[in-house]
């Protein structure tokens, strides 16, 4: 299956905390999305591998997303190496997407900074021709994606540009909130983390105002880019 865009979070809910909005949004004009997820999460302070297993596929049922994957390497401890770039390639070029998403360049969890980079240099190596790889007993083709862009998550990186995801936020807020364990719930009983605090979700709303106020919209998100976006025309640019 060819997809439009693939996404990929070092952990089940990066995808939806960081672009659900603009997944929303593509999946509504006619792309195929898919997420890979590097990880289990299974360092989380809440919930359970089980669990979030069971929270992805339903973020994934929101998203409309085509595929969910997850890669299963370790929570805090993957490394950018050969191994994990090769099954990074693997899915690249089983997927074969236009576009990739990836994780914050550098952000307050340290697996989010080495899967930007590690997603964004297997991106590049899946084009090389003498890399080798196979799935399912099936040779691969080479495949580079044409783009690569970084959502941006805890840390308030400056955007290269915003999507405008007005009528898309409250279905995002559904996608994150489908990861019950993992978010503010006022009946919890479980341990608190940065990420349980009722302000942490009310931040995805304000950031996204703020973004979209900044554009002229209700809503965006915002991604850095790898190198200079181009455009036709003036008139492709709002």
């Amino acid at each position: 299956m060819k997809l439009d865009i693939l996404a990929f979070g070092a952990h089940p809910d990066d995808v939806e905390l960081g672009c659900a909005g603009t997944i929303l949004k593509e999946v509504s004009l006619g792309k195929k999305v898919g997420i890979v997820d590097l990880t289990r999460g299974e360092l989380g302070t809440r919930g359970s591998a089980e669990i979030r297993d069971q929270e992805a596929a339903a973020g994934a049922k929101i998203l409309g997303a085509q595929v969910r994957e997850n890669l299963q390497f370790r929570d805090g401890f993957f490394t950018n190496d050969e191994q994990h770039q090769l099954e990074i390639i693997k899915m690249i070029r089983k997927y074969q997407p236009d576009t990739v998403l990836c994780n914050a360049i550098d952000d307050r969890h340290i697996d989010h900074g080495k899967a930007s980079k590690l997603v964004s240099d297997a991106c590049f190596l899946s084009g090389l021709m003498r890399i080798e790889t196979e799935l399912d007993g099936q040779k691969q083709q080479h495949w580079r994606p044409k783009a690569v862009y970084h959502y941006i998550q805890w840390k308030d990186i400056k955007p290269d540009f915003v999507v405008d995801i007005t009528g898309f936020e409250e279905k995002k807020i559904e996608a994150v909130l489908a990861y019950q364990t993992q978010f503010y719930n006022k009946n919890s009983d479980e341990p608190a983390t940065p990420i349980t605090s009722k302000n942490f979700l009310e931040s995805l709303n304000y950031r996204a105002q703020d973004l979209g106020r900044l554009v002229g919209v209700d809503f965006a998100e915002g991604f850095t880019v790898e190198r200079y976006l181009a455009v036709n025309s003036l008139d492709d640019l709002i």
